[in-house]
């Protein structure tokens, strides 16, 4: 199986960056992971037409037969338990691939949010997303280093 997280916008904080790229690094370790970063849209000023060109753009990164799961406020929330049962179950299903999306400041559009199979919270609480990757990624390796009974989580 494979895991795709895609993201809109690029980091620009080489500290972010250095994180991001640490997690991916490790969630190799487990599984064929691959991190997509689609460039920013240009401010529109209007927040509808950016989340529905963001959308645009996530839908070309897509084919009809991926699982996708979005991180949504919105969403179910998981322990970090939880969610390592929540990778082992795609991980044994019949899925191939699964793809995580990460929207924009203004989230996702409503095409996006149809599209999508599963919604995914880490929090009530808002983060950036810029900061929703690092904490995304991070749950990620914690799931797969609780799967493989780790020292990492702390029980």
């Amino acid at each position: 199986m494979k895991i795709k997280c895609i993201a809109i916008g690029k980091t620009k904080n080489q500290e972010l960056i250095s994180i991001i790229t640490s997690y991916i690094s490790k969630i190799e370790h487990y599984i064929n992971f691959e991190f997509i970063i689609i460039n920013d849209i240009k401010s529109t000023k209007n927040k509808k037409v950016q989340k529905n060109k963001e959308g645009e753009l996530l839908l070309s990164k897509i084919k009809k037969n991926e699982h996708v799961i979005v991180l949504d406020e919105n969403g179910k929330e998981y322990s970090s338990i939880s969610f390592s049962n929540f990778i082992q179950h795609h991980m044994s299903s019949s899925k191939k691939e699964i793809i995580f999306l990460i929207g924009g400041a203004y989230g996702f559009s409503e095409k996006i949010l149809e599209r999508a199979n599963q919604k995914i919270s880490l929090s009530k609480m808002t983060f950036s997303h810029q900061m929703v990757r690092i904490l995304f990624l991070e749950q990620l390796y914690r799931g797969f280093t609780i799967l493989k009974n780790e020292p990492y989580h702390n029980n």
